[in-house]
């Protein structure tokens, strides 16, 4: 279930049939396999592969290959995942209606805690994960979610609301819109009056 890089000939790769067709980050990292020799990948991947992202991709505007390149590493007893992405996504401006351009191009660097004591490892601005949060649990190999992590980290970057600096609304006009009928000023009477009151 573990992937292979491409400069490491003797590692297996996992579920190619599944990833054939699309461009796809393995799903799965073997830390049983990698944790201590340290693991590299990288290639294009399709932004659609990535099924939490999927439904904010647009449809009205073809989506270019992310780049994401892979290391696995251990620095002072600390087991590190460092990725790189680098590209962009097509979202649907949330104004207008149209293809916005939504920039991913990130570094990311994590270090993967076996528990907390190991925080004084590091220093204060590492981000970090506990591996009992971040290793499958569907079988006795420790699987890390490689794929679910680096998504995570994208649908950060992934604006909610998405919209372009300088854009109008998108309005759909059904039928014709109502002339507003003047109102009389309720002071007018009251105007008048006065000027009959004082005579």
């Amino acid at each position: 279930m573990s992937s292979t890089p491409a400069n490491k000939p003797s590692a297996v790769r996992a579920d190619d049939t599944k990833t054939s067709s699309l461009l796809s980050v393995p799903e799965y990292l073997s830390l049983d396999k990698w944790a201590d020799t340290g693991f590299e990948w990288s290639g294009p991947v399709a932004p659609l592969s990535f099924e939490r992202l999927l439904p904010a991709l647009s449809d009205e505007h073809e989506q270019s290959n992310l780049e994401i390149s892979v290391n696995l590493y251990r620095r002072n007893n600390v087991l590190h995942l460092a990725f790189t992405v680098t590209g962009a996504i097509w979202l649907t401006c949330q104004r207008c209606l149209q293809p916005i351009n939504v920039d991913l191009s990130d570094d990311h660097d994590i270090a993967l805690f076996e528990d907390e004591s190991q925080v004084r490892l590091v220093n204060e601005e590492q981000d970090f994960l506990l591996l009992s949060e971040v290793v499958s649990d569907q079988t006795p190999e420790n699987l890390l979610l490689l794929k679910n992590i680096i998504e995570d980290e994208m649908l950060l970057k992934t604006p909610l609301a998405p919209k372009h600096d300088d854009c109008e609304m998108s309005v759909e006009q059904v039928g014709d819109i109502p002339e507003e009928e003047e109102e009389e000023n309720p002071f007018a009477a009251l105007l008048s009056l006065k000027g009959k009151l004082s005579n």
